[in-house]
């Protein structure tokens, strides 16, 4: 082999690959943030035109499911270390808040799961809510309809922790099957998951008990109001299974919220998605302090 014939090769490989990219202003423009030399620039020229593409993708992203990068939620980036030019694989903003939201969810996954009856705070605002929890607890029968529950006020105000208190409490007592289901990451999740979709709707259905947590909160659109959560509360509501809900909304408030959506604007399904939710349900509301603060 000739080495020399070989580096040569290189060489005028490296120039074609340099020359023909400083015909792409992204390019040009990276190299100059970098304050690189053309030599530098010129034996890293795939390496930043990839940088220049992954970059790209990233500014008409709009979450982790639309990701064309390499590596998922990452983008390919360069840096100086000590005077070199070094390259990485940096998080973008979508899988920090990814990172960000499954930490929190453990942290309240944690709580609400070992949540119990005997935990919650007794105040003035929460009478109502404390009496129709007790009440149902004294009162269930697994193998007799009963309704469940809108839960909607403020924030932070420990609507999802009674709730998961009365389940746990439910489930220990009984065995029963039962889930509380954040709808915005539910939504979110079936949307990367297409694959997935019939088998978790007909768990959803099917549970003894199924808790949608913070239902108004999910970026709203046709398929996840019709195809998701409505089929899933026809299906309950058909076989009278217990159903509960948390929101940060009124009944008339969630209906204009699920009425527009970014397709289309349809007051009737919105109006046949809050008929189920009032056939499945009491309508509580819980106005206090922010606890989470």
């Amino acid at each position: 082999m000739n080495i020399n014939v070989d580096k040569k090769n290189v060489s005028e490989k490296q120039n074609l690959e340099f020359i023909t990219a400083l015909n792409d202003e992204d390019y040009k423009a990276l190299v100059r943030k970098l304050k690189i030399s053309k030599e530098d620039a010129k034996d890293n020229t795939i390496k930043l035109l990839d940088v220049v593409e992954e970059v790209k993708n990233c500014q008409n992203c709009k979450g982790l499911y639309e990701c064309q990068n390499r590596v998922k939620g990452h983008v390919f980036f360069p840096e100086i270390y000590e005077d070199n030019l070094r390259f990485s694989y940096i998080p973008c903003k979508y899988q920090k808040l990814a990172k960000k939201e499954e930490k929190s969810k453990k942290t309240k996954d944690n709580i609400l799961a070992n949540a119990k009856m005997k935990d919650i705070k007794i105040t003035k605002n929460r009478s109502e809510l404390i009496k129709w929890i007790k009440e149902y607890y004294d009162n269930y029968n697994p193998y007799k309809t009963c309704k469940g529950l809108y839960l909607h006020g403020n924030f932070g105000t420990g609507k999802t922790f009674m709730v998961a208190a009365l389940i746990n409490e439910l489930k220990n007592k009984f065995g029963i099957s039962a889930e509380i289901v954040y709808v915005p990451e539910l939504l979110r999740n079936l949307k990367e998951s297409f694959d997935e979709i019939g088998d978790k709707i007909n768990y959803l259905e099917n549970l003894d008990i199924l808790v949608l947590d913070d239902i108004g909160a999910e970026k709203v659109t046709e398929w996840g109001r019709d195809e998701i959560i409505g089929t899933i509360l026809q299906t309950r509501m058909n076989n009278e299974m217990p159903t509960f809900f948390t929101s940060n909304l009124t009944i008339d408030e969630l209906e204009k919220t699920l009425s527009i959506t970014k397709e289309s604007e349809d007051a009737l399904k919105a109006k046949r998605i809050i008929e189920r939710i009032k056939y499945l349900t009491n309508d509580i509301e819980l106005l206090g302090n922010n606890y989470r603060t």
